[in-house]
Parts: structure tokens; sequence; C-alpha cells
């Protein structure tokens, strides 16, 4: 199998259908926030490759994925389902959109795009800029993260799967507040574009992730 093996250290869940899987960090293997990993496994002899990105600020002895869990998916249940101690394959890190520690952040996230915007806000704050998340979803995850962001100074803006209107509102209202990042599928990040031009934005400017 293509990649470098490495050890699940731990899978926990973060929301609905949703966990964190705790990889331990393989030799000379950096990544900043917004960045992402192919992640390959062989469920029951086959091999299934998929992206995940980030979702821990920093990468130390284990980085983090959020992996949303499909009941028919290929490999997310299998993945939801591992205890610790097996193996996977990664390769990257990948991608141009990261986040340096070095400017304010307007993190907007839809679905499982919560986990690489969750992770660009802690760095922000850790770093002493301001943050702002703006999350949409019906079952939202990560909510241990977005309070303590918020304990901790950040904007936090939690909607409904359906709330479009209160999306463009919460754009409108910290479109200028940092460097604009959004992750998502297709159609939330082509909304989020939308938005920031109808507040006077540049969409150009912002950095998005489509996740398809």
């Amino acid at each position: 199998m293509e990649g470098t093996p490495v050890t699940v250290a731990s899978v926990r869940d973060v929301g609905p259908d949703t966990v964190a899987l705790e990889l331990e960090t393989p030799p000379e293997f950096d990544a900043a926030p917004g960045q992402f990993v192919l992640l390959r496994a062989a469920p029951e002899g086959e091999e299934i490759a998929r992206h995940y990105t980030l979702s821990s600020p920093s990468v130390g002895e284990t980085f983090e994925l959020t992996v949303g869990i499909d009941p028919d998916g290929d490999l997310s249940p299998w993945l939801a389902d591992l205890e610790g101690g097996e193996t996977v394959h990664v390769e990257g890190p990948f991608g141009n959109i990261t986040y340096e520690r070095d400017r304010d952040v307007v993190a907007v996230a839809g679905g499982p795009g919560v986990g690489p915007a969750v992770s660009i806000a802690e760095a922000a704050r850790e770093a002493g800029h301001e943050a702002v998340v703006i999350y949409r979803d019906d079952a939202p995850a990560h909510t241990d993260r977005l309070e303590a962001l918020e304990d901790d100074g950040a904007t936090v803006h939690v909607l409904e799967g359906d709330a479009d209107d209160e999306l463009a509102a919460a754009i409108d209202s910290h479109v200028d507040d940092g460097q604009v990042y959004a992750f998502g599928f297709a159609d939330f990040v082509t909304a989020v574009a939308d938005a920031i031009e109808d507040a006077g934005g540049d969409p150009d400017d912002a950095l998005i992730e489509n996740f398809g």
C-alpha cells in the first residue's frame, strides 16, 4: 500500500456521526492548519483512499483528522469503529490553503468543514490574533472546542443547516474582520462566495476549500 504507515492513537466521538481520528505523527511530517492528507486503508482487504483535512491546530506527537461518518460509505464507518493501535497509511500534507498564525481569521464551515475551521481559529487565538467561526450544520460537531474558543474570546456563530439568511448576515458582519477561510461541500462554499460578494468583499481573496 502506498503512503507512510502510521498508528491510530485514538478515535473519539466529537458529534453526531462524526469522529476525531488521532494519528501518530510519522518522521519529518509537518502540516499547517488548512492542509489535508490522503489516507489509505484496506477494510476487508480492499484498498480505499480518501482525503481528510487536518483538524488539529498544530502537529506534535500526533495530529487529528475529523471524519464524518457516512453509514453507507466504504471507509468512514470502518474508521469510526477503530479502537487505537491499528495502522493506516497517509500521504501529504497537500494543499495551498494554510494558516501561518500571522493574522486575524474568519473561518466559515459547513458540515465536516468544522474540523479545519476550528483548528485555524484555535491556532489564531494561540498566536494572539482574533478569530471568528461561522458554522452551519443541523448536527454540530466539536461543540466542546467551539465553546472553548468562545470562552477564549473568539466569536462563534453556530447556525441551523438551512439558515441561509443567517449565514449571509454573519458573513456580512464579519467579512472585514480577518482573512476569510471557507470549508465545505460545493453548494455551501458557493453560497459563502456569493455572500462575501454581496457583503462588498472579494470572493477571490477568500481561501476556499471545496470538498466536492
